[in-house]
């Protein structure tokens, strides 16, 4: 299935803290996202800050001015695209066995998992039973908005980045609600407010290919193979990584327990298990888990 959402759409949903980290600063200076947008009280919250920080205070108010007038000039040239599907699962060992949604006789799909070498020992198998639904998606922002200024103002083309990212995220919480509620329907009485959206606050979790509990970036071709990136027009370079560089990819699980963390440092012995369900060899995942190994 694909969801296909404006920008206005999605915009709600960006967390504007990882945004204004993309431009080096501190987390307390994204709060000029959620004040009035009229010139006294932006005034006036530059003027609550220590003398020392009104300086950037005011860049940081001047970088969001910049954002929302972009957003809003190019509202309807730009979509966001979210492609994703449910799958019937269950666990083996350390590793998530997806049956077909439409044949439940042909063979699983394995999708190996790592483990934690330190207390509490977590892999996200963990959260699977032995007759489960996950749910795998791709989300991306027409390429066009992040190629925006590329030949004419660094600066604009910079912002048009940044947002895009910030987009391609914002259109994976807008979709991941509605999945939740209404398509998967597992948290269908949840109302949650955006910060508790991006607090994580829902049923579940949404683990991206990349991130601390699913580090290995070549999962990213099994999951092209299931899904079919290029269907919202993704494309993957040989080590993995997505283009528009502003797309997004990963697990949905819905399990009550399930929760954030990072696999951190692992062991020769993991590596070669883990090479050995992966159906390839310990160098040809080394590059893919840079930092693990």
């Amino acid at each position: 299935m694909i969801l296909h959402y404006s920008l206005p759409a999605v915009i709600p949903y960006i967390d504007w803290h990882y945004f204004f980290h993309a431009w080096g600063f501190p987390a307390h200076f994204a709060e000029i996202a959620v004040n009035c947008a009229c010139d006294e009280c932006r005034s006036r919250w530059i003027d609550g800050f220590p003398s020392e920080e009104r300086t950037r205070a005011a860049e940081a108010d001047r970088l969001m001015a910049d954002a929302l007038e972009m957003l809003s000039r190019v509202a309807d040239a730009y979509q966001t695209h979210v492609l994703f599907d449910l799958y019937p699962c269950y666990s083996e060992g350390d590793d998530i066995m997806l049956r077909d949604p439409r044949d439940a006789q042909l063979p699983p799909t394995r999708l190996a998992m790592l483990r934690q070498q330190h207390p509490p020992f977590l892999c996200l198998a963990d959260f699977i039973g032995q007759d489960s639904t996950i749910g795998l998606f791709a989300s991306t922002v027409d390429e066009a908005f992040e190629h925006m200024f590329a030949d004419s103002d660094s600066y604009r083309h910079m912002l048009a980045q940044t947002l895009a990212d910030r987009l391609a995220e914002a259109a994976t919480e807008r979709a991941h609600e509605e999945i939740r509620r209404k398509i998967w329907g597992y948290a269908p009485d949840e109302h949650l407010s955006i910060s508790q959206l991006h607090a994580a606050k829902y049923q579940g979790i949404r683990p991206a290919i990349g991130y601390p509990s699913l580090p290995d970036q070549s999962l990213i071709f099994d999951i092209d193979r299931l899904l079919s990136l290029s269907t919202i027009d993704i494309r993957l370079t040989e080590n993995g990584a997505m283009l528009p560089h502003a797309s997004v990819c990963g697990l949905m699980l819905s399990h009550p327990q399930a929760t954030y963390f990072g696999i951190g440092k692992i062991g020769e012995d993991q590596l070669q298990d883990y090479a050995k369900r992966r159906k390839t060899t310990p160098n040809s995942l080394r590059p893919f888990l840079s930092g693990l190994t």
